[in-house]
């Protein structure tokens, strides 16, 4: 698949997976053997049942969950992409009980495709950005100087 054929998938899945819920595609467009990585993940993601488990884990605690790509930019057989997420936790979240409270997040992934599939994702994202706007994690303190 070319540059452009890859953004458009990531583009496709972003919108109809993540932010609608829908998962008909995952069958045609992941790979079987795909690897999901993010520190933040409490179990290693894989394979094509798995990325359905994570967007389904996600959209269950955060129903109005909306993905924004804010930036894309594509090379070789790699995707990156910057998003900006919005969504209000009225469901359980890796343990959370549901807070109420609505997070903007942002993270930037490094989508990897082969032989037509989507391989690989790197995943880095504002964790504890998400977990203090929920209200989980108090604020830090202002350093003084």
């Amino acid at each position: 698949m070319s540059t452009e054929e890859n953004k458009a998938t990531v583009r496709r899945w972003v919108e109809a997976a993540w932010n609608t819920g829908d998962l008909s595609s995952a069958d045609t467009l992941y790979a079987a053997d795909y690897e999901y990585h993010d520190p933040a993940s409490p179990a290693p993601v894989r394979g094509v049942e798995g990325i359905k488990g994570l967007v389904t884990m996600y959209r269950a605690a955060l129903p109005d969950l909306q993905f924004t790509i804010e930036d894309m930019v594509a090379e070789g057989d790699k995707v990156v992409w910057r998003w900006t997420v919005r969504g209000t936790q009225t469901g359980p979240l890796m343990g959370l009980p549901p807070t109420g409270k609505r997070a903007t997040v942002t993270g930037i992934i490094i989508s990897r495709f082969a032989n037509g599939k989507w391989q690989e994702d790197y995943n880095n994202w504002d964790t504890f950005g998400m977990l203090k706007q929920m209200g989980v994690i108090p604020a830090p303190e202002a350093a003084t100087v």
